[in-house]
């Protein structure tokens, strides 16, 4: 595939591979973009920003849900190129792709919200005769840089919000698995979308994302990825708008009145999709121990049915990992794990980009399964005795972006929500669970910001002040 610039579609002598994570075969190549890419497509967002701010909110709102419908008729199309360039089953893709089509409906919607609101200056001592409103205009050019595990749902909470606050938007996909992104910018040109105001730069992102995100003309940035990239952005943005999605090492606390096989079930769904590479993946369980021993017994059976193979086949439960590096460093850590006392209940072979879906029992919270951030289907389980060092052990980490608890005790659950320090919290579910209506962002390293179109359209754009000073 090529990608957009300058209002075009633009190919290059040197290519990268786009390479399915199963067998390694080649799926498509994309154009390797690089600075001079990143000023043309600058040049070009200025005068898309331009025709963006000028369209109203309902003409904006009708180019969205056209793309919606092209979306919502094209999901099993969208999801198979999802599973060929990422390697999640096609039973997650299909998934994925439906809730991508669902984030357009839901930003074309707040293409017609964004209204202001009448500020009672009066109400201030002395102040007579002033009448004060807002009014939101959009921020301008919002860079949407993406990573590779939901290449096109990720994609679509950066795309859809930008230009429904009438911005113009330059997206950065992921190098692993930039295709999703681009079939999408080509259903945003078929709706009608002015071409200067999306573009789509493929590349290596150490090479044109300092340039993009450095860049003054760009007045918002919205990034979802690790913590290190992210802080990086942050010291080379400058005084302009971002957004951060960083990582997790998301706990699930077990209470002893839960039922270990309800809590095994969620563990499983919530640990092992996508081979854990889901930034709100269970990754850390903190077991009661008067159900520590019933919900390993549970959760051991409930993982051992969890089948790998092709994403393709129907029969698969868990695909491989994006790269055999990702694969190779998981084993290492699970290793050292091993070494340092913890149990290997299941798991821990690895083949290729294959890792098994694997549970480490008896795990201190020093060691990297516990204190770093997997990413991987491993899933270490730490035994505590009382609900205070169940949030103490949740609350040790530099991360805060979802955490879970199984209790039927409403003194339990209220104490979590209240204590806990995540942006996500889930009662008697796992920590993998997001509608992608709502206000979704973490606390602590795990980033700044809300996603979900009605915040993040309030994030993409400014708001002015109008006062009319009124003759007596």
């Amino acid at each position: 595939m090529r990608m957009h610039i300058g209002g075009e579609w633009v190919d290059k002598s040197q290519k990268i591979d786009v390479l399915n994570p199963f067998d390694g075969s080649v799926v498509d190549t994309v154009p390797k973009g690089d600075r001079d890419d990143i000023e043309k497509a600058l040049q070009t967002a200025e005068r898309g920003a331009k025709i963006m701010a000028k369209m109203t909110g309902y003409e904006r709102y009708e180019i969205l849900h056209k793309v919606y419908e092209m979306m919502a008729e094209r999901v099993d199309a969208l999801a198979r190129t999802i599973t060929l360039e990422e390697g999640k089953t096609l039973v997650e893709a299909t998934m994925e792709a439906s809730r991508a089509a669902e984030i357009i409906a839901l930003s074309a919607e707040e293409a017609k919200r964004l209204y202001g609101e009448v500020i009672p200056l009066e109400g201030a001592p002395g102040v007579k005769g002033k009448f004060g409103f807002t009014v939101r205009v959009p921020c301008g050019i919002v860079a949407g840089i993406s990573p590779f595990n939901f290449p096109l749902h990720l994609v679509c909470h950066k795309v859809g919000p930008a230009l429904a606050a009438g911005n113009a938007i330059i997206v950065k996909p992921a190098t692993d698995t930039p295709l999703s992104a681009l079939k999408l910018v080509e259903l945003f040109l078929e709706a009608g979308t002015p071409p200067e105001a999306i573009q789509c730069v493929t590349g290596p992102g150490g090479e044109i994302g300092d340039t993009l995100c450095a860049d003054r003309r760009v007045r918002k940035i919205t990034f979802t990825g690790s913590r290190d990239v992210g802080e990086h952005i942050c010291h080379v943005a400058g005084l302009k708008r971002v957004t951060m999605e960083l990582g997790s090492n998301s706990p699930l606390i077990v209470m002893p009145d839960a039922d270990p096989e309800k809590v095994a079930q969620a563990a499983a769904a919530s640990g092992y999709s996508n081979a854990g590479q889901v930034c709100i993946s269970t990754q850390r369980v903190i077991a009661h121990e008067q159900i520590y021993g019933d919900f390993l017994d549970a959760f051991k059976s409930t993982v051992a049915g969890i089948s790998t193979g092709n994403p393709l086949d129907e029969p698969t439960k868990m695909g491989p990992m994006i790269r055999e590096t990702d694969a190779i460093r998981v084993s290492e850590w699970v290793q050292d794990a091993v070494k340092d006392g913890a149990e290997l209940l299941t798991g821990g072979e690895r083949n290729g980009q294959f890792y098994a879906p694997t549970i480490v029992a008896n795990v201190k919270p020093e060691m990297k399964i516990s204190c770093d951030e997997v990413f991987g289907p491993v899933v270490s389980v730490t035994r505590v005795d009382n609900i205070d060092d169940a949030i103490a052990l949740a609350n040790d980490t530099n991360y805060g972006l979802s955490a879970a608890i199984f209790t039927q005790n409403i003194d339990w659950a209220m104490k979590f929500v209240r204590e806990v320090d995540s942006g996500n919290l889930m009662v008697n579910w796992g920590t993998q669970w997001r509608a992608d209506l709502m206000p979704y962002g973490g606390l602590k390293e795990s980033g700044m910001g809300k996603e979900g179109p009605k915040y993040a359209v309030q994030e993409m754009t400014e708001t002015k002040m109008a006062i009319f000073h009124l003759s007596e």
